[in-house]
């Protein structure tokens, strides 16, 4: 059986400032190579990660807004209803302000998805709605808050889980509207 141990040795001249000339030191072995595949999947999507965000953000609003397009479909259906119909004075009827909402939230997702021209407007489009979205916390603040707790209810996370949603398209938007040059920055 052979034993393997670390030789002193002593650094090339100038290249350890910060440890006195005569003390030795440990050689340190080298890391493993780190395996091409999960590096290449990383850099996929660091290249491509506004896409993915824009992408994802547009397939969820297209399936939300597609599922109000079915009476009862929604889980969501009531509460936007509710909303809406708060929100103009009861002066619309509720068929109507579904399929505008179904309509809206589709019109957003394909604009997030298919970028380019329709981006921008996608973007003020989604942050209008979500406006609206969020201000069902104070306009049904019964069915937003459990009684006697700052908790929310079921429908209640059902809204404040949004702020992901805001949180991904003001990172694409900072980077449309900052010309998209590429200056992001990397936290490192």
């Amino acid at each position: 059986m052979s034993s393997h141990t670390v030789e002193p040795s002593l650094p090339p001249a100038g290249e350890n400032p910060e440890s006195p000339p005569n003390e030795p030191q440990l050689e340190v072995a080298a890391r493993p190579p780190t395996s091409r595949f999960p590096r290449r999947i990383a850099e996929l999507v660091d290249t491509h990660a506004l896409t993915l965000l824009r992408a994802t953000v547009g397939i969820v609003f297209v399936g939300f807004g597609v599922l109000k397009l079915f009476p009862s479909a929604s889980p969501a259906e009531q509460l936007a209803v509710d909303t809406a119909t708060k929100m103009t004075l009861g002066l619309v009827p509720e068929t109507v302000l579904l399929l505008s909402l179904a309509a809206l939230e589709t019109a957003i997702g394909i604009g997030l998805i298919a970028g380019r021209r329709l981006l921008r407007p996608a973007l003020v489009a989604f942050f209008l709605h979500m406006g609206g979205v969020f201000s069902t916390l104070f306009l049904l603040p019964d069915a937003m808050w459990q009684p006697h707790s700052p908790a929310p209810t079921m429908e209640g996370q059902y809204v404040v889980k949004n702020v992901v949603l805001v949180a991904v398209c003001l990172v694409v938007a900072a980077h449309e509207w900052s010309g998209g040059d590429g200056r992001r920055s990397r936290g490192r």
